[in-house]
């Protein structure tokens, strides 16, 4: 229960870390995509080093986790359709000024039309899993 406590805290500080950075505004997501203001590319950028740091950390350290078991970290294999799928959740963010991460932060400011992005989100991820159910090898 504390470890889901623990998560919780982490999650709300997250959001309010996005909101905070203008990373859940509109406004701030169209400036960064058409150049005008790329304080918010600096933070994502910011993020990934930190997270490539992270990983050069873990691996050091054998990849394992605090309690000594050991992580499996797997590269991704890109497919035919990565490409695709990359072009179709870039022009989603650019078109509702958000991505997964923050448009739970966009519902937590009460933005109601977050919940269009968040319902379009699930649809998409269903329809992925239909089809993979349905065509296994379409991204191999």
């Amino acid at each position: 229960m504390m470890k889901k406590l623990c998560f919780l805290a982490f999650g709300v500080y997250f959001g309010f870390v996005l909101s905070r950075v203008g990373a859940s505004d509109y406004q701030v997501i169209f400036q960064m995509f058409t150049g005008e203001d790329l304080h918010l590319a600096w933070v994502i950028l910011t993020a990934i080093i930190v997270g490539n740091l992270g990983m050069r950390f873990l691996k050091a350290k054998g990849n394992l986790d605090r309690s000594g078991n050991a992580i499996e970290i797997k590269q991704k294999k890109l497919g035919r359709l990565s490409i695709a799928g990359a072009a179709i959740f870039g022009i989603g963010w650019g078109m509702a000024g958000a991505c997964p991460g923050t448009v739970l932060a966009q519902i937590g400011e009460g933005r109601i039309i977050a919940l269009f992005t968040l319902s379009g989100m699930l649809a998409g991820t269903y329809l992925y899993g239909y089809i993979l159910s349905r065509w296994p090898k379409i991204n191999g």
